[in-house]
């Protein structure tokens, strides 16, 4: 409970004594390219093999004469906006960037730079932190619609080269029965990730104490509290919100 009020502290510290406009909208731009641009090879790879794999495991799992073919399609669509596309790549996010942001602010605190900013009268979680979780909320949803996009269509070229469905009928598939409320689904999972990744591993950066060995510990901790955070959140919006889709 100590660690949660001092979280809550900590956010709250986000919206007191903030800079101009223009400071963060250069920061913010500056950590969208860290946090966004410079995660798209590892988002993307991922993806792939994501689609992949999901296409040929639901295809020799599914060999039911009764059973369209069209059906692996559909579910190969559905595994992914609603689960595997926002929570598997939080989970690489939070590898990549969390423990980024932990090391980074780690390092600033041991080398007294957050304690320089404070005594000039800067408030330091707000001119540090704030830019990367608002980078962060903007960039990882899109990462979740390009991991999206990547994966059905790794699913349907590895259709096509192992023949395990036909390609018309994997887009027939990804057609049939479409609720457009899966992707409001992925794209509230995308922001709450988002927050809870940059938020999560920024606490843990900013109160690192010790020295190098400390950072390193504050950036294991950010990972692991994050993917912790991640999963615990993935089964709350789905208690809540997965009755939406068939409403």
């Amino acid at each position: 409970m100590k660690s949660l009020g001092k979280f809550i502290i900590f956010i709250g510290q986000l919206f007191v004594r903030r800079e101009a406009f223009a400071t963060y909208v250069t920061r913010v731009v500056d950590e969208s390219i860290k946090v966004g641009f410079n995660s798209v090879f590892i988002v993307a790879i991922v993806s792939a093999f994501i689609g992949a794999v999901t296409t040929v495991q639901t295809a020799y799992n599914l060999v039911s004469p009764l059973i369209p073919d069209s059906t692996i399609a559909w579910v190969v669509r559905d595994m992914t906006l609603l689960e595997l596309a926002p929570t598997i790549t939080a989970i690489v996010y939070a590898g990549k960037v969390g423990s980024n942001i932990a090391g980074e602010l780690g390092t600033m605190r041991i080398t007294e730079q957050i304690d320089a900013l404070e005594v000039m009268g800067i408030n330091a979680t707000s001119y540090l932190v704030f830019p990367k979780i608002l980078a962060s909320v903007l960039m990882f949803p899109v990462l979740v619609i390009l991991s999206a996009f990547i994966s059905i269509y790794s699913g349907y070229l590895t259709s096509l080269a192992t023949g395990v469905i036909s390609g018309t009928d994997y887009l027939i598939g990804i057609q049939i029965e479409f609720i457009p409320f899966t992707v409001v689904f992925a794209m509230i999972k995308a922001i709450v990730y988002g927050f809870l990744v940059a938020a999560i591993s920024a606490y843990q950066g900013f109160f690192t104490r010790g020295g190098a060995l400390e950072v390193g510990q504050s950036s294991t901790s950010a990972v692991t509290n994050s993917c912790i955070a991640v999963l615990a959140a993935d089964f709350l919006l789905a208690y809540l919100l997965a009755p939406l889709l068939t409403a």
